[in-house]
């Protein structure tokens, strides 16, 4: 699947401007690892009204399965915190009672709040992605939203912009640990 949105996407790297500083810097260690990354990352600018996914594919009518959620995850055991981005296809939903749960080893996974998710990624709220996370973090990325054919949307650390990718480039990110980790 390609996503059409009603202009090209262009390489990432060369617009640092539409990504969030950690994003950018990730994706230059990436690329420095993998040249697939210089030309098969791209960015694109949105409304920032459109950054959440249902104002985002309604608007372009994407289909939900082409973008993909990053949600930020805390559990404790222990006595020591453990913390995950879990990366699922926007029509699936992070399995965080169960699946998570489980991988993390914890007794009991929440959603990070907002205020920290925001300080600690170095991203907007509503533009945080996997790449670019801390790399004490574990990213977890759901093996169905790994497995699509073509490309994906996800965010790009910052509210006015998208990464288009292909989703089995992202499943090679640095880091990332491939998981059934979505319901639905």
């Amino acid at each position: 699947m390609t996503v059409l949105l009603p202009w090209a996407p262009e390489p990432a790297l060369a617009h640092p401007g539409l990504l969030a500083d950690p994003v950018h810097d990730a994706l230059e260690r990436w690329a420095a690892s993998d040249p697939r990354v210089g030309t098969q990352v791209c960015v694109v600018e949105i409304d920032p009204a459109l950054a959440d996914t249902a104002a985002l594919v309604a608007a372009y009518d994407l289909e939900l399965t082409a973008s993909v959620n990053c949600v930020l995850v805390v559990g404790k055991r222990a006595g020591e915190e453990r913390l995950a981005a879990v990366c699922v296809a926007a029509s699936t939903r992070a399995d965080v009672n169960y699946a998570v749960k489980a991988l993390l080893d914890v007794r009991k996974a929440t959603f990070l709040p907002m205020e920290r998710a925001v300080d600690e990624s170095g991203m907007e709220y509503g533009g945080i992605t996997p790449v670019g996370l801390p790399t004490s973090w574990r990213i977890l990325l759901d093996e169905r939203a790994a497995a699509q054919a073509g490309d994906i949307v996800i965010g790009s650390g910052l509210r006015r912009s998208k990464l288009v990718l292909p989703a089995d480039l992202l499943a090679t990110m640095p880091g990332i640990e491939v998981a059934a980790v979505a319901q639905g």
